[in-house]
């Protein structure tokens, strides 16, 4: 009875965790659908700036793949939808021509310090503040 109890606690706390990043996530959505933006474009964006700044402002897309959650090809739709609206550059990769690097452009660069703040205070509203999330 233990396990199955255990189980049980094991199994309400993934429901609860499922159930604040479903949460966390419609917040986010709201936050920045008014500038055209999803919570996965934002975390690309946000991912782009943190990675680009190591990076001489670039990044591989086979960089981005395990921290985006999305498949390779959801990832690779996404990445052609904010090249479309100018907020980031692709290019190939000299050293390996199957590899892609994603740049942040200024527009790119601009709206995600724009919407950062807009971001934060979803996530603040969703997952209060350090004392972890809101009931």
């Amino acid at each position: 009875m233990g396990a199955r109890t255990a189980g049980a606690r094991l199994e309400e706390r993934w429901r609860d965790i499922l159930s604040v990043h479903a949460r966390t996530m419609c917040e986010i959505d709201r936050a920045l659908h008014p500038h055209g933006l999803g919570a996965s474009d934002f975390e690309v964006l946000d991912l782009l700036v943190a990675e680009g700044a190591e990076a001489g402002d670039r990044c591989r897309v086979q960089n981005l793949v395990g921290r985006v959650h999305l498949s390779q090809s959801a990832l690779s739709r996404l990445i052609a939808r904010l090249e479309k609206d100018g907020l980031v550059q692709r290019s190939m990769c000299a050293e390996d021509r199957r590899g892609v690097y994603v740049t942040l452009t200024p527009r790119g660069r601009d709206l995600h310090a724009e919407i950062l703040p807009l971001q934060r205070a979803a996530l603040a509203r969703t997952l209060g503040g350090d004392d972890g999330p809101r009931p």
